[in-house]
């Protein structure tokens, strides 16, 4: 099994097991009795075609099985449904929100529970939550440092991954880049063949983060809140992009908009890399033809940034049992078996399976990955604190935007 990154262990131990179901049965069914009917709002990212068909295949199953109604409201960037539940409270919209449902996690999870804006906890009244793998997993209970005390659900997990076109990066005698400074090398010496989303968006935030963690000296201090360290702290993560910009696509000028634009650009020749926070992806993308054969995957030598990415309710929430409908079907086998499937999306589940019935097991046990599935790294590396993505985007903009 893959070492956690120890301050992550100790923060799971910390918390202990509160997030785990305290299922009452009679509350359970007084939920599906009040849920008939209702139409949940499910604000999610929409710019993947393969996850939209596995968010339409959900709404079907949910409909038959307790008569909600799920409508995907799709968004670019859920940043834009917190901004709208941030305002709804503004306008003392506090029943009959506009969201039901959110895929969220990160600094959009730290600034709505800071704010007070989600409903729970609630994820303990789950019949489904038993089966997820708290204990394996801390990551399904600590978001980016912070403890998700019930009011997030985890719905899949992530680590980040780099995939490269190994007709052009890398052969039987010369492998391909492992770490930061190899990959410098690699992006000076192919101009124009390398680039990265543009932050804020989450995959270019993301390779923010991954490099100050690899390139930091200190793993436990991106752990707490961001201080006037800062400028000392991520000195060689503005040194490596400095270098790198100028051997990059349009010579760092100009960026992709985000990871669906990235694998466009891998596709048709123009970038050999492209990134994602699922492992899976250019498995699920070689098979539904839209990436080469050749397209290989990797973790950086030193560690992958991991996280879970969750389910959240917010406070005004119109159809909260609704919510909790969709939310617990989510969790359950047969949606996380279909939602690992590569030619589905392949998105690694949150359960225990060890915990699971043979027959519910099974599914997940005739996956096979593709040969762009990677495995997993040795070590994952925690998210840092998300006041340090606010302001490593903050600084990306003010360096490199023109």
């Amino acid at each position: 099994m893959c070492r956690l990154l120890v301050i992550v262990a100790l923060l799971a131990c910390a918390i202990g097991v509160s997030a785990q179901p305290d299922v009452d049965p009679p509350e359970w069914t007084k939920t599906q009795r009040l849920g008939v009917g209702q139409t949940v709002y499910f604000n999610a990212w929409g710019g993947d075609p393969a996850i939209n068909r596995y968010i339409e295949w959900s709404a079907g199953r949910v409909r038959e099985r307790y008569g909600v109604q799920l409508v995907h409201v799709k968004v670019t960037d859920i940043a834009e449904s917190v901004s709208r539940i941030m305002a709804e409270r503004v306008a003392e919209r506090d029943d009959n929100g506009s969201v039901d449902l959110l895929w969220i996690n990160g600094e959009n999870f730290a600034a709505l529970k800071q704010a007070d804006l989600l409903w729970g906890p609630w994820t303990g009244r789950l019949p489904n939550a038993e089966l997820i793998d708290w204990q394996g997993n801390p990551t399904t209970r600590i978001d980016v440092t912070l403890p998700t005390e019930g009011f997030e659900l985890p719905w899949g997990t992530s680590t980040f991954t780099l995939f490269y076109d190994r007709s052009h990066v890398a052969s039987d005698a010369k492998p391909p880049p492992r770490d930061p400074a190899t990959l410098l090398r690699w992006i000076e010496a192919h101009p124009g063949r390398f680039s990265y989303p543009q932050p804020p968006a989450f995959l270019g935030t993301a390779f923010l983060k991954q490099l100050l963690l690899l390139l930091t000296d200190d793993l436990d201090r991106v752990q707490r809140p961001v201080g006037d360290d800062f400028d000392a702290v991520t000195a060689r993560l503005w040194a490596w992009l400095d270098r790198a910009h100028t051997g990059m696509w349009r010579r760092g000028r100009l960026f992709p908009r985000g990871g669906p634009a990235q694998r466009e650009l891998l596709a048709g020749g123009e970038l050999h890399w492209m990134m994602s926070y699922n492992p899976a992806e250019a498995s699920r993308a070689i098979r539904q033809g839209e990436l080469h054969e050749s397209i290989r995957a990797l973790h950086l030598e030193g560690g992958a940034l991991a996280n879970s990415h969750f389910l959240a309710i917010p406070y005004n929430a119109g159809s909260k049992a609704g919510a909790m409908l969709v939310a617990d079907f989510l969790i359950s086998p047969e949606a996380q078996a279909r939602k690992s499937d590569e030619s589905v999306w392949g998105d690694p589940t949150v359960l225990n399976l060890e915990r699971l019935p043979a027959t519910d097991r099974a599914p997940f046990e005739a996956l096979q990955p593709g040969a762009a599935t990677p495995s997993p790294p040795d070590r994952l590396l925690a998210e840092p604190h998300p006041s340090w993505a606010a302001r490593l985007e903050r600084e990306w903009l003010e360096r490199y935007v023109r």
